[in-house]
């Protein structure tokens, strides 16, 4: 642990002109103290690490020193591909290998370059969770990492529904962050399932290593999954009649896919502008929320419930404007 914190304050000094004992204390959690002892080992190590003394003084390296400590190990190569998302490598629990990689990768540009991170992260930021949602990190989370990195073996115990467990072997081939929520993509038998990481309540990572299918294409996996997944829900149909308005709104109301579906499928407008699609939805309780937000540019036509839905909250809108 001291070994890695003395390498890192190295890295630190090559990458600034100078530090002080603050600056120091913060990048590393340590006490200044501790900053003082570790200064005082370098040098004895031989780093020219020189403390200026007084209100503004700092250490810095003389000499030109340069470290050659600045090879990337696997796990700081594959942090370093993850650092604009720093909530992703907190969760996962290689937020200290980026920063280590991150400094290493600093001490390797040119002296004109050096402020490129700072630059960078100043300039962009993403934001994984959706909007409403508060994120929560799933507790096992680091654990399933760990084995995906080492590509090990899990025996995990798994909740379906309210109170129904499943225990199953896993190979788990990678992790998929979607709109806030983790999910796993694992080898269960001779088949690649999904499992949502907030569902597991025990992972044991097994010292036994599993041989990954170098075909195995995870973004593509998932793509594929996922629409699936979409289409499996749309198990209802509506028939709908919309303005060249309500056209145009109707993918942000409902799944895009189902609407470029229906308008495939549609014939031209008729005398008053108007186009009339069979859309594919996941029920009627759930075309109701989604389509009501279209208001007069949107008719149901059938199911006759809806369209019965559908006047009914049109004649109490009329009652309360009236």
């Amino acid at each position: 642990m001291r070994a890695a914190r003395l390498i890192k304050m190295v890295l630190l000094l090559q990458s600034r002109p100078a530090m002080t004992a603050a600056e120091l204390a913060g990048e590393l959690e340590v006490s200044e103290r501790t900053v003082t002892r570790d200064a005082q080992a370098l040098s004895e190590a031989g780093v020219p690490v020189y403390a200026d003394r007084g209100r503004t003084g700092g250490y810095r390296l003389v000499g030109g020193y340069r470290t050659r400590l600045t090879g990337l190990g696997r796990e700081e190569a594959e942090a370093l591909f993850l650092s604009g998302l720093p909530s992703v490598l907190r969760e996962m629990g290689l937020d200290d290998a980026a920063s280590v990689a991150r400094l290493k990768v600093t001490a390797a540009l040119l002296p004109s370059l050096r402020d490129a991170p700072r630059s960078a992260a100043r300039r962009f930021h993403l934001d994984a969770p959706g909007w409403f949602h508060e994120p929560v990190t799933p507790e096992l989370l680091p654990a399933v990492a760990a084995a995906v990195r080492d590509d090990r073996l899990v025996r995990a115990r798994y909740r379906r529904g309210a109170t129904d467990e499943v225990e199953r072997e896993l190979a788990p081939y990678g992790l998929v962050l979607k709109a806030g929520v983790w999910y796993l993509c694992a080898r269960a038998g001779d088949d690649v399932r999904v499992y949502r990481i907030d569902r597991f309540t025990a992972v044991e990572v097994s010292a036994e290593r599993f041989v990954r299918d170098e075909d195995f294409d995870l973004p593509g996996f998932w793509e594929e999954r996922a629409a699936r997944f979409a289409r499996s829900l749309l198990r209802t149909e509506v028939t709908v009649r919309l303005s060249e308005a309500g056209l145009a709104r109707l993918p942000h109301a409902v799944d895009r896919a189902a609407v470029d579906e229906a308008i495939a499928g549609a014939g031209p407008p008729d005398a008053d502008g108007r186009r009339t699609l069979t859309l594919a939805v996941e029920s009627q309780e759930v075309a109701y929320g989604q389509l009501m937000s279209l208001g007069p540019e949107l008719e149901v036509l059938a199911p006759e419930a809806l369209r019965a839905r559908f006047a009914e909250a049109a004649e109490r809108l009329r009652a309360l404007y009236r």
